[in-house]
């Protein structure tokens, strides 16, 4: 499998403001729905990187802004000692986007494990179920990037998603290469592999309709497989002004890092802080994905949703345990139309199809409300965008 998994735990989920914040992010919320039992997002993707990982010397590196450590602390303090051991929390000094931070883990790996390292990237904030079929899914883009090749997850389309990106393929792998199976006449249940011919950004509907009833189109999910010498080659070439600033790094010492509830963290990498003012700040999918000509897709056979707006996070929570009133529509017993998720008593009066998000301040956090039709909750970033402009940065 890989022997180093990279878990990108930065930023903090806009789109479901004002319960993910900086002072919690959406990845440390409750992971609700499937078997998350409680769990959060960051949880879950730890053991799908323990999953994934060599058993004997598997590393998971985790990238994140100094901001959110105590969260990851927390997450992992009930992991094993011996879990423990594989861990490495590295600190971004500033939120450079995704190609900066793994450009800096790629760095890292190689620095401190070898030259050729088999590295799996993965994101901090989606569902992902079952554990077996990603596992099954993992060790397909294992075997692609041990040849050299960048390899994405693509999630079939269960709907027109203006929201996602999307991946276009060809058809069908290339026959008579190499350990590659073509996708007509795998063995059955084998993950298909397909060549990628482009990334396309978020469409309007009438094309995202097109790449739903399309067999090419796959929802891009943010993940992505690569050896980590092949990967600097591509930096290198393909966005030099985003490696550059860390080619000065040189491995860390024992008094580089600190450790906390027994887990290792990278807190004083010499440069690491101006490798990071220095670096250009721009996504992997922008700076990478989408110029490597070596570029395969595994057809996910596992369940995805990426919670990405307040509709998706009520519906996978369901009942919150707020207490609320009604009166109107459903009557007083009856089933509302309006989902509520507040610490402190709301009364709802003649009203359908709202979603009503409250945060009274009571946990030491600053008084927060939203309220927002269901269908419009996409608004939500939007919102967000207007509380920076108007300096209310302690409302995030």
């Amino acid at each position: 499998m890989f022997n180093d998994c990279v878990i990108m735990a930065g930023g903090f989920g806009t789109r479901l403001w004002p319960v993910s914040s900086s002072k919690r992010p959406k990845q440390f919320l409750p992971a609700a729905g499937g078997n998350a039992k409680g769990r959060s997002f960051f949880s879950s993707s730890v053991e799908r990187a323990l999953s994934a990982i060599e058993e004997r010397d598997g590393r998971i590196i985790v990238i994140s802004g100094k901001s959110h450590l105590p969260f990851i602390v927390e997450a992992c303090s009930g992991l094993s000692a011996a879990e423990k051991k594989r861990l490495v929390l590295i600190p971004e000094p500033a939120a450079k986007s995704t190609a900066p931070a793994i450009a800096c883990a790629a760095l890292y790996a190689g620095l401190t494990g070898g030259r050729e390292r088999n590295m799996l990237v993965l994101t901090s904030d989606h569902i992902i179920q079952p554990l077996a079929k990603f596992r099954a899914d993992a060790a397909a883009a294992a075997l692609y990037a041990g040849q050299n090749k960048l390899v994405v997850f693509g999630i079939p389309p269960t709907r027109p998603e203006t929201g996602y990106g999307y991946i276009e393929t060809a058809k069908s792998i290339p026959a008579g290469r190499s350990r590659e199976s073509s996708a007509r006449g795998r063995r059955t249940g084998e993950p298909a592999v397909y060549p990628v011919t482009a990334f396309r950004e978020k469409p309007d509907l009438k094309t995202a309709k097109k790449f739903a009833a399309s067999k090419r189109f796959y929802w891009n999910s943010g993940m992505f497989a690569f050896s980590s010498q092949f990967m600097l080659d591509e930096f290198r070439r393909l966005a030099p002004e985003v490696i550059r600033p860390f080619e000065r790094l040189r491995a860390p010492g024992g008094k580089c890092y600190a450790s906390e509830k027994g887990i290792r963290i990278l807190r004083n990498w010499t440069d690491l802080e101006n490798a990071y003012r220095r670096t250009r700040a721009i996504s992997f999918d922008y700076a990478i994905a989408e110029k490597c000509s070596q570029t395969f897709m595994v057809r996910a056979g596992f369940n995805w949703t990426d919670v990405g707006d307040w509709e998706e996070y009520a519906r996978l929570l369901g009942k919150t345990g707020a207490e609320v009133y009604r009166a109107g529509p459903g009557g007083e017993n009856g089933e509302s139309s309006c989902f509520v998720d507040s610490d402190i008593p709301v009364a709802l009066a003649g009203v359908e199809d709202l979603i009503v998000v409250v945060r009274s301040g009571r946990d030491g956090g600053v008084p927060a409300v939203l309220v927002t039709k269901k269908g419009e909750t996409r608004y939500v970033r939007d919102i967000v965008e207007q509380i920076k402009k108007a300096g209310r940065t302690e409302l995030l």
